[in-house]
């Protein structure tokens, strides 16, 4: 599976050094119950004056999270069924925000300074952003940060001092509070995601290149994404929102809303032939239901939390199954097991033998083929993603339903927790 193609919306960005332009194919691994997917990475504006966004999502199929009534927002639907984007942008725009995140001290020229989007989405002050705007997340110095200074601008222009709540670097959300009184606050009500569909208009408001209350619109161009998190560089994420409508660089953490003025994601990537955002691309959203996970966690104990499998995976899809020989259909393919995971120590196997077929290549063979979990079907690599990531807990302990040659087999595996898991390196194809 191939999601490629140059240039990331990200946040705006300010330091010394100057912006540096990366390019390359890189081979990505998700190992907390993951799949391993070729993705050309291309031009991404990444570093320490730019970061890359990422997203991440829940399952379209999971269970919808009850957030606390602190973030539950009180704004209606926009009334009808047709798609007015200046209706939107007249009832919506109030709510939403530029970040401005320092990283040291504001006044200083040399300080590293981000700027993105956000949105209000209660009138207890909570607002919602990226966690990439406000921490240093994916520039690869280690121990994840937040900004030292941050500020929220609305839109008319009025800037208060806002504070980090908490963030997830794996679904890129950054949780702010500011103070209820500083501003007069319009929270704007979030949707679900799970009902999006292709071809359905969308607009999406924000602060593209710090160019603020910007409205831009198009349609949902494809749904069920995977995406690399260059957030976290060895996961991937399933389910993003794929939109045409115009974004580029400071539209990070904005809202995507439908036709009906509720946010169904949140704007975090953009991929373009040139790289930098300006020329036709496409851009993927964070959808709101994964989201919805996150803010209920980190409310509740400070950080979110998945679970972790240590496995890396790839679709097994009919035709491929036939040409491989094996006796299952489709399903998720073990590649690869991390040494004392928790996939290695429940004894789950993964491939040794590289093969070329159907025009795949570096793809691995003779793995175990997980079909189910906790009796849920595995239809291929992201269908695993989205069970250990969104139903599993860490220390939680899962029935997978395997297939080993001929044999169907059942194996429990205690999940791990993300965080906790070792750094991701292999040493060459197929294990090896």
């Amino acid at each position: 599976m191939t999601d490629g193609g140059p240039g990331y919306s990200a946040p705006v960005r300010r330091s010394l050094p100057a912006p540096a332009l990366l390019l390359g194919a890189v081979a990505v691994a998700m190992l907390g119950g993951a799949v391993a997917l070729a993705i050309g990475a291309g031009a991404g504006w990444i570093g320490k004056s730019t970061k890359t966004v990422v997203v991440n999502a829940a399952s379209l199929s999971t269970g919808q999270t009850a957030l606390p009534a602190s973030v539950t927002s009180k704004a209606r639907p926009i009334p009808g069924n047709g798609f007015d984007p200046a209706r939107i942008y007249a009832d919506r725009s109030a709510g939403v925000v530029t970040v401005y995140a320092f990283f040291g001290d504001p006044s200083s020229d040399a300080t590293e300074a981000a700027q993105g989007s956000g949105f209000v989405i209660s009138s207890k002050g909570y607002v919602l952003t990226n966690s990439h705007v406000i921490t240093n997340a994916g520039e690869g110095s280690g121990k994840v940060k937040a900004a030292s200074h941050l500020y929220v601008e609305f839109n008319d222009r009025d800037r208060v001092v806002a504070k980090v709540v908490g963030w997830d670097v794996y679904d890129d959300v950054g949780l702010l509070r500011v103070d209820p009184i500083a501003h007069v606050l319009r929270p704007v009500p979030l949707g679900e995601s799970r009902s999006v569909v292709v071809g359905q208009p969308v607009a999406a408001i924000g602060s593209p290149l710090g160019n603020e209350d910007s409205l831009a619109v198009g349609v949902v161009s494809a749904i069920h994404r995977a995406i690399k998190a260059l957030t976290v560089a060895r996961y991937n994420i399933v389910d993003a929102i794929q939109t045409d409508a115009p974004i580029t660089h400071g539209n990070s953490g904005g809202p995507l809303f439908d036709a009906r003025g509720r946010v169904i994601g949140v704007n975090a990537q953009i991929r373009s032939q040139s790289g930098t955002g300006n020329d036709s691309g496409v851009g993927f959203a964070i959808p709101i239901d994964g989201i919805k996970r996150s803010i209920d966690q980190l409310l509740k104990s400070g950080r979110a939390k998945y679970a972790y499998v240590g496995i890396t995976t790839q679709d097994l899809t009919p035709a491929l199954a036939q040409a491989l020989g094996y006796s299952v259909k489709q399903g998720a393919l073990i590649e690869d097991v991390r040494p004392n995971g928790p996939g290695a120590d429940s004894g789950l196997r993964g491939s040794k033998q590289p093969v070329k077929v159907l025009g795949y290549r570096d793809l691995c063979t003779g793995g175990d083929v997980v079909v189910a979990i906790d009796g849920r079907p595995v239809r291929n690599a992201d269908d695993l993603v989205r069970i250990v990531s969104f139903e599993l807990e860490p220390g939680s302990v899962a029935t997978f339903t395997i297939v080993r040659g001929v044999q169907r087999k059942t194996v429990a595996v205690t999940m791990g927790d993300r965080d906790s898991a070792p750094a991701a390196v292999r040493a060459g194809p197929c294990g090896a």
